[in-house]
């Protein structure tokens, strides 16, 4: 009686120090968002000069904008190129043959897709 209650105790001590249940891990967003160019890509060939916040200038390519008549349209999808951004309050500024066509103050959040209609 006195080897099976001391192979019960040496079970449980053994048993108390395994980790039961499962390990959970946690993934924090890329703090980042996405702007998107669309608009009659024909009429901006060879795309179009962004400027963010008057410190980050780039090339941008313009993408056709989608039809109202696509099944299903998702304008938050990405579809074409899309340019990486920190988060948080910018000014973008779009030019095209050194003519300003699109400036505003925008809000992105992060992993946020923002589309920028040209006109």
């Amino acid at each position: 009686m006195k080897k099976l209650l001391f192979l019960f105790i040496a079970c449980l001590l053994v048993m108390s120090g395994c980790k039961v249940g499962g390990i959970s891990t946690s993934r924090s967003l890329e703090n980042e968002s996405y702007l998107e160019f669309v608009g009659t890509a024909k009429n901006y060939k060879g795309g179009v000069d962004v400027n963010i916040d008057d410190k980050t200038t780039f090339k941008a390519k313009v993408h056709n904008q989608q039809r109202k008549d696509d099944y299903f349209p998702d304008k938050n999808r990405l579809k074409g190129e899309v340019y990486a951004i920190p988060t948080g309050t910018h000014t973008v500024t779009v030019s095209y043959n050194g003519k300003v066509i699109y400036k505003k103050q925008i809000f992105v959040s992060a992993q946020e897709n923002v589309i920028i209609e040209l006109p």
